[in-house]
């Protein structure tokens, strides 16, 4: 049988006191979480900048790199004639290139088995020839087609010219180059256009778009985030390679470099100017290839890459903390 008395609320827990954290209205302070120093890494970095240390001296006390040389060349009539050309054609293969490159990649994503098996063989012929011998196949190519005619098919010709006469050695590099650039442009775009989710084309058809404008405006734009730091890397590999084309006389940096140290036997310091001036634009090319990455990369994160001057900023005031914390 119940008693009332169990029917009553059970009589309260004693209250418990909360646990006083160390310090906490005493005025003592809590004790502070030093890192642990790392021996090794410091060690490393010791003996790093010691190996980097005796390599600037090397390179600017040995006499046979004649820097002054080096620099009264480096702003030179002949290589800054050679630089510009060098930009130029740099800039035209690379527009070019992707000019032709973007509808080989389109074709080669085409559901139409003619277009996408002729850009695979085109892919495929230029990705697989050196680019030295496609060169000079196309400096060569009057000895296939001594003339080139515009006319009706297996009928007359209105015009005719020589092709000695039409392809010199700026224009045969610019050939030679833009479709050697084209081959791996499309590679370049349509792995792009394949790293965009397929659910963003079902969704634009969905919502009754075509195709080519869901390219241009959903597919395109997404793309570029895969598209930009390859054709980046792309570009500054086009701007070394315009190298090669000093075999065919072309005016470029190293060509022009080159007829420079023929006639003064200067090697080392005429190819110390090429080389820093390679150096230089390569560098202004990833400081703007940062930029347009950090750019299309607005809708993928949140919080946008830090740019290198808010990443010296922030290992500088790290070096600051540090240092109180070591006087401290």
């Amino acid at each position: 049988m119940v008693s009332p008395s169990d029917l009553t609320d059970p009589a309260p827990a004693p209250a418990v006191a909360p646990a006083k954290t160390p310090g906490a209205g005493s005025g003592e302070e809590l004790p502070r979480i030093v890192p642990r120093r790392n021996v090794g890494r410091l060690l490393a970095a010791a003996v790093a900048l010691s190996l980097f240390a005796l390599l600037v001296d090397s390179v600017a006390s040995n006499e046979a790199f004649q820097w002054d040389v080096v620099g009264g060349y480096f702003t030179s009539a002949a290589v800054l004639d050679g630089l510009l050309l060098t930009l130029w054609l740099t800039g035209v293969v690379m527009v070019l290139g992707f000019l032709l490159g973007i509808p080989l990649a389109v074709m080669r994503l085409s559901a139409n088995p003619v277009l996408s098996t002729l850009s695979w063989g085109y892919v495929w012929v230029f990705r697989s020839t050196p680019l030295l011998v496609q060169l000079l196949l196309w400096f060569n190519i009057g000895a296939l087609y001594p003339t080139l005619g515009l006319g009706i098919p297996y009928g007359p010709q209105f015009v005719t010219v020589k092709t000695v006469n039409l392809l010199g050695p700026a224009l045969t590099a610019v050939i030679g180059l833009t479709l050697h650039e084209a081959a791996y442009a499309a590679e370049v775009v349509r792995g792009g256009i394949l790293s965009v989710d397929a659910g963003q084309t079902e969704a634009a058809q969905a919502l009754g778009i075509g195709r080519a404008r869901a390219l241009r405006r959903i597919v395109v734009p997404q793309a570029m985030r895969s598209i930009v730091p390859t054709a980046g890397n792309m570009l500054i590999g086009t701007l070394k390679g315009t190298s090669i084309v000093s075999v065919l006389a072309v005016h470029d940096l190293l060509y022009s470099v080159q007829l420079v140290y023929n006639q003064t036997y200067q090697v080392i310091p005429l190819l110390l100017v090429a080389t820093l001036w390679y150096i230089a634009v390569t560098t202004v090319l990833s400081v703007g290839q940062f930029y347009v990455e950090r750019h299309y990369a607005r809708g993928a994160t949140r919080v946008l890459p830090p740019t290198p001057l808010q990443r010296l900023r922030a290992r500088l005031a790290a070096h600051r903390h540090s240092l109180r914390s070591l006087s401290n």
